[in-house]
């Protein structure tokens, strides 16, 4: 069939009084832009007397601009075809057997059931357009990178000199000096790091300096692409120079977080928010996938390591005060009911193991999961010290928002174009004529097009962008998997070529798996550090976050991470033998090594340091409510002996 009158570019007909209809049509023209026009039937039923009305009633019409008419199924596909990348439905409509009918079929299907799937699609992705833009969160979500990335540099660059510094624990310049000797050239690539130039106090601090540095600009909006790349050379080279204390799994997240910012954030110096040109649907999908498979596995790893107390759902009776910083909110979460920690932990897995698979659905379940997820981790830094991890996880969240809904935040006047009070003004549908009233002559063309949904500018550069980021998109995707089933003990099932693959790619530490407390820990051992200079009164070093002092409170030290606090409590679960670096924690006590002793609470020896030094290891557990009322101890600690025998100060030397 065709039309005597042929419409200047394609012509979607639709239903303009389904609401279902109206909501579909806003995310075609969103996708095919201004390359297809769209019309509600009752604005133009008069202009093409050729379609019967009853065709109107019952199917969606497409007159191309020859005037040639399809309907249905194939007005839908040959519409959606003017979409990038959206030729492939309609190749399979005219080629795939079976895939016409069934497509016909379908659209009968919904055609007849619209009252029912308005409702569902209400339901999924809320009232008016289906449609979605991420430039605002896009905007939230750098922000936020960067008051991550400038906690972390704050964080380190407070303790980093002690920690690996000329006169820290692991000098970064003798541990350089000693892979290379190892490894020869191949350590330049297996520890990509700026500090192969120079490793001293100095540039370590301006390494640390030039991160903040950098983070305010990221956070000002000020370069984002290049500050991002930059932030991520920098965190990469003190992470490998960091050694033990920055082996950290919200180490590696920060990383991978960021380099993926680096192909998410637009490359201009000053970006402007609703001008901008639009976020790659790739690198959000990306960011995604990585908040899967944190949020995933930590709950996967928990099932399969085979830890009873996580089956039985009473990990959470131990969990709050052997955990390695605890809060004083942790002591009274530690007493409630044994049902309350159970249904806790249940809730946990449901968080971890089951509303991951919501991430890529539609935009209502994914406000749910993202609420979810934020949710945990407002809980787990409530009563835990966990630094920057629970921010960190938040931000992640962000991609999982579009901008109809962060924008109910800002004020009216610094909305886009692209939001759900704007739908009205912007896309009116007409009421439908009456049936007395005249038809326009179809030679005059007086319909009245929607128009398509405001379109941000495309990015220059756009199919090598686009190129770059597929490409990106099957390195990730590839080795994220590898890392997931290594992380999951089936590495043997893994084909050679994707394990070299992946041996290749760890010293970026920009694809990793994750997994969180697969194994309970059931007691609390804490190392002491303790120096005497007569050999008989033993005096205790006191760091400032971990248990020491019975009648001290836990207290609250996140989002910055005291690193030598967290590493005792690993160090704790092991021997001297496997931590030499304990051994050199004791040196420097003995030298009284200022970067060092700046790392506790209080130096029990100002005036000179002591001539002997030793580690002790005790036991601790919190109190009851009745010890706590009668010695105002939130703790109990018993000594268990010796974590490393003493050692002087002659034999330090």
């Amino acid at each position: 069939m065709k039309t005597a009158f042929k419409p200047p570019k394609p012509l979607l007909l639709f239903d303009g009084d389904c609401g279902f209809c109206r909501a579909w049509i806003f995310r075609w023209r969103a996708r095919t832009g201004d390359r297809v026009d769209y019309a509600p039937y009752q604005q133009v039923v008069g202009q093409f007397p050729e379609i019967a009305p009853e065709e109107f009633r019952t199917a969606a019409q497409l007159i191309e601009t020859d005037g040639a008419v399809y309907s249905g199924a194939e007005a839908v596909l040959r519409a959606l075809a003017f979409a990038p990348r959206g030729r492939w439905a309609l190749a399979a409509y005219r080629r795939v057997p079976g895939f016409a009918a069934t497509s016909r079929v379908a659209y009968r299907w919904i055609a007849g059931h619209r009252r029912g799937l308005s409702l569902l699609t209400r339901l999924l992705w809320g009232p008016g357009p289906t449609g979605s833009s991420y430039l605002l969160t896009r905007w939230l979500f750098l922000r936020l990178l960067g008051v991550i990335y400038l906690v972390a540099f704050l964080s380190l660059g407070s303790q980093f000199l002690g920690l690996v510094g000329e006169g820290g624990i692991l000098p970064a310049g003798e541990y350089l000096a000693r892979m290379h000797e190892r490894l020869g050239d191949t350590a330049y690539r297996l520890l990509p790091t700026v500090c192969w130039w120079d490793a001293g106090d100095r540039t370590l601090l301006w390494l640390c300096r030039g991160g903040a540095v950098l983070s305010i600009l990221l956070i000002l909006d000020f370069a984002p692409a290049l500050a991002a790349a930059l932030l991520w050379v920098i965190y990469l080279s003190l992470s490998h120079v960091g050694n033990v204390f920055l082996s950290f799994q919200w180490d590696i997240l920060l990383l991978e977080t960021g380099l993926l910012a680096v192909f998410f954030a637009p490359w201009r110096l000053r970006p402007r928010l609703w001008s901008d040109a639009a976020p790659s649907r790739i690198m959000i999908g990306l960011l995604r996938w990585l908040l899967f498979r944190l949020m995933f596995l930590s709950g996967a790893v928990k099932l399969v390591g085979g830890d009873p107390v996580w089956r039985d759902l009473t990990a959470l009776t131990v969990h709050y005060w052997t955990q390695p910083l605890p809060t004083w909110t942790a002591w009274y979460a530690h007493h409630l009911p044994l049902w309350w920690h159970q249904v806790c932990c249940a809730v946990m897995f449901g968080i971890e193991l089951v509303v991951p698979f919501l991430f890529t659905a539609p935009r209502r379940p994914r406000q749910f999961a993202a609420a979810a997820t934020v949710l945990l981790m407002v809980l787990i830094g409530a009563t835990g010290n966990y630094n920057f991890f629970n921010l960190l996880t938040v931000a992640l969240c962000v991609p999982l928002l579009d901008d109809r809904l962060l924008a109910r935040f800002l004020p009216r006047r610094r909305r886009g174009p692209w939001m759900t009070d704007a739908y009205t003004t912007l896309c009116p549908m007409p009421a439908p004529q009456a049936p007395d009233s005249p038809a326009p002559s179809p030679a005059c063309g007086h319909f009245v097009p929607l128009p398509p949904p405001p379109a941000a500018p495309r990015a220059r550069f756009g199919r090598a962008r686009a190129a770059l980021h597929v490409a990106l998109a099957m390195v990730v995707v590839t080795a994220s998997l590898a890392e997931g089933v290594s992380r999951l003990g089936r590495r043997d099932l893994l084909p050679r070529w994707v394990q070299a693959w992946e041996r290749h790619l760890s010293p970026f530490r920009s694809v990793n798996a994750y997994g969180l407390f697969q194994n309970m820990t059931t007691q609390r051992r804490e190392i002491v550090f303790e120096g005497t200079r007569d050999g008989q009164t033993w005096l205790e070093y006191e760091l400032p976050w971990k248990p020491g002092r019975v009648d001290r409170a836990p207290g609250f030290c996140a989002p910055h991470q005291p690193r030598l606090d967290w590493q005792l409590w690993f160090a704790a679960l092991g021997s001297v033998r496997a931590n030499p670096w304990v051994v050199s924690v004791m040196q420097r006590l003995l030298e009284g090594s200022p970067p060092v002793l700046a790392l506790f609470a209080q130096n029990p020896f100002p005036d000179e340091p002591p001539r002997q030094v030793r580690a002790v290891v005790y036991d601790y557990t919190f109190t009851d409510h009745s010890s706590r009322q009668a010695t105002g101890a939130w703790w109990n600690r018993k000594r268990l002996g010796l974590y490393c025998a003493p050692i002087s100060r002659r034999a330090a030397h």
